[in-house]
Parts: C-alpha cells; structure tokens; sequence
C-alpha cells in the first residue's frame, strides 16, 4: 500500500464522483497493490503519481506501438493541430489517410473512421446487413468485439433479451459449427465477425487450425455472408498489411483501431468495393469522427511502422521476453503458459494453483516495475529494447521467488 499512497487518494477521490473511481476495462486492473493513475511515460516506460516506473507490457491495452511520446508522430500532430482540429469541414489529411489505408491494407478499397474500435466493428456489421440485407450476426465463443450491447453477454446490465437475438455464436476453430449456423438461418446471415486469432480475456489464446482461414472464407463467400475481421487489437502486430495476410484470405471489411495512431483516438474500418454502396447508404458517425490530428498522427505511425520493419520486431521481441519468461519459470520449477502470437502473449501459470497462483505472480512483477496483466493478453511495442527484456526476465524471476516465500 505505501507504494503506492498517492494512487489510492485519487482512487479514493475517483469513487466519490466516478462509478467505480475508474471505470471501463482500465477497472478491471485495480487491485490493492497496484498503481491506478499515471504522471508520465515515454518510450516502452510509464511512471506513476508515487514515482514508481514501470517497463509497460499493457501498451496502454494495445495503442502503444511505437512508444509514448514519440517524437515523429507528435511532431505531425502539433503541426495539424496548428491549423486545426475539429473545424466545420473535413481536413485534407481525412483524403490522405484514406489513401495510405487503401495503399497498405491488402485487398481494400475504401475506408471510414471513428474514434474506438466498437465504433469500427459495429459500423462494419451494419454495412454488412445493409449489403446483404439480412439480419444475423456470426461471431465466436468468447470473441470480444466492443462494449456494444449487441457484443455483451447475455444479461448484461443495461442489456435486454432482444440485443443479442440476432447474434448468434460458435466455437473458434470449428468450421462444421460455422456452416450449422449458416444452414440454420437460411438466407439470413449476414456476416461471421472474428479477430484474426482468437484472444479472448480471462482464458489462454488460440491461433487458428491449418486451413481454418481458408475454409472459412469459402464457406462465407457460397452463402453470401460477409466476412469481417476484427484487427483493433492485433492490427499492424502480426503483418503491417492486415493480419489476413499473414494467414492467407480475403476479409470483405477489416477493422483497425488501437495501435492505428500510437494512441491518439482514431478507428476505421476498411473494405471492399462490394460494399462500398452500403457503405455509402449506411449513416453511423460522431461529432469527433472527423479529428483532423488523430489523423495527422495515424499517417506518420504508418510512416514508422514501415521504416521500423514494425511487425517483425515486435514478433522478434516477444520471441526473446516469451522464451526467457519461460526459462525463468522452468528454473523456479514452475510452468508458465505462453499463447498467442508473440507480440500479444497471453499468460498462465500451469499446474496447481491456476489463475490464483498466476495472479500472485503477476501482482510480484508489477510491485518490481514489470507492468503485465492476469487476464489479458500483453503487448509487445518497437520502443522495448533487449534490456527491457532481461530486466523483465530478472522481475519475473524475483516474482517466482516470492511466490515461494
């Protein structure tokens, strides 16, 4: 707790005027150990308002891809933001963002922008339905695809029976289940809606059965049902043109958020030109969709991400932190679960104690400044650097020691 004083009085103060004192996913990491609020970052590091730094694993839940603070990105924001932000028209950088997403992404030909990524995600089964003019929606076991009511579980607060009558969801990796569901709704389904690999929270990750893509995509493609992928979160970690690519299919919507701007808010989706009309007759946007810095700040991140080799480094730098995480466990006697890609790993502890046992762990390295989640998968960035690495593998160490103890 001492660590940690100043975290707590805000937290404290939060709960007075914020349900929860911090609401949203960023809740769901509170403990009574650990920091709550930030004072600075830069690079793959963040301090908190006790003056505790940490080496960031989290990302920021995935933004973070080319460091805080980046010089090159916040360089092309301040110069956008001097001519304007949120004006009564549409900037320039809107026409040119459009372009380089049109250029990058394999297989698109147009692209639309919000601001998160369920704004994506829901805006592209609603293309999809305006396409097809059918109703349901195919998504996966577990699959999380945005806070929207339509995505939360059934009996959700502030959720009713009638949000999620039309979604209808399936085991990952199971194809058979796949064409059930089609069979089923004859003429009916609108779109299957998966993340590239399956990375749900609070369980280990799986990636996709040899075949599973291509199958899929020929199943979707003889029924009529658009296929949209959801790379908010892995977008440009697994390959810089699309995660499809790096599995081998074509997606007729694919959406990008998260790591899109190095943390400035901006969402888009990306698709086909088989769905440009509906995309045309589709109305879904907001008053801040048209952010003219974020935008700004997406170009030059493309920019980096392509200067940087960006999705290779980010594979190579998991390799290195999964294998020496792993190491120092087996050391400690200990069997530490690695899922996943390796620049998003998902952790567990094996053996007896599971997720109890795994949480300790987690919540030693944080209290030594190795910033990692127990119920999400982590994130590697380009700013990590090999001695953040052999730092982190030093933590983990100490933290299995003192599960020990």
């Amino acid at each position: 707790m001492g660590r940690t004083t100043k975290s707590r009085a805000l937290y404290e103060r939060a709960q007075r005027v914020i349900p929860n004192g911090v609401f949203g996913h960023y809740g769901h990491s509170v403990t009574d150990e650990s920091p709550v609020f930030f004072e600075s970052s830069q690079g793959s590091h963040f301090t908190d308002v006790d003056g505790n730094e940490y080496i960031d694993w989290i990302c920021a839940y995935g933004p973070m891809i080319l460091g805080y603070n980046h010089p090159v990105v916040d360089a092309a924001v301040a110069r956008q933001m001097a001519s304007g932000n949120t004006v009564s028209l549409a900037a320039p950088v809107l026409v040119d963002l459009a372009e380089r997403l049109v250029d990058r992404v394999e297989g698109v030909d147009w692209a639309l922008f919000g601001k998160n990524g369920a704004d994506s995600t829901s805006l592209a089964v609603m293309v999809a339905r305006a396409a097809t003019g059918r109703r349901y929606t195919i998504k996966v076991d577990g699959g999380y695809h945005g806070s929207a009511p339509w995505m939360q579980a059934p009996g959700s607060p502030g959720t009713v029976d009638g949000d999620q009558s039309q979604v209808i969801s399936i085991p990952w990796n199971d194809v058979a289940a796949l064409q059930a569901a089609i069979d089923a709704h004859p003429g009916d389904v609108a779109c299957f809606i998966s993340s590239p690999y399956h990375h749900p929270a609070f369980a280990e990750n799986a990636l996709p059965a040899d075949g599973y893509w291509s199958q899929v995509e020929s199943i979707c493609r003889a029924a009529g049902v658009a296929l949209i992928v959801d790379d908010v979160r892995a977008g440009f970690r697994i390959h810089l043109s699309g995660s499809h690519v790096a599995y081998g299919f074509q997606p007729d919507l694919v959406c990008f958020g998260k790591a899109l701007a190095n943390g400035h808010p901006i969402a888009a989706l990306t698709g086909t030109d088989a769905f440009r009309q509906a995309a045309m007759d589709t109305f879904y946007t907001g008053t801040q969709f048209f952010n003219a810095g974020p935008m700004a700040a997406a170009l030059a991140t493309l920019d980096e991400l392509e200067k940087t080799d960006a999705a290779n480094r980010i594979t190579t730098l998991g390799e290195r932190l999964n294998a020496g995480l792993k190491d120092v466990a087996a050391s400690r006697g200990y069997d530490l679960v690695v899922t996943g890609v390796p620049g998003m790993p998902y952790y567990a502890n094996g053996g007896d104690g599971g997720f109890k046992r795994h949480h300790r762990w987690i919540t030693e390295c944080v209290k030594r400044g190795a910033y990692l989640l127990s119920y999400h998968n982590n994130f590697v960035s380009v700013a990590h650097t090999e001695e953040d690495i052999r730092r982190t593998c030093e933590i983990a160490d100490e933290a299995f020691a003192a599960l020990a103890d």
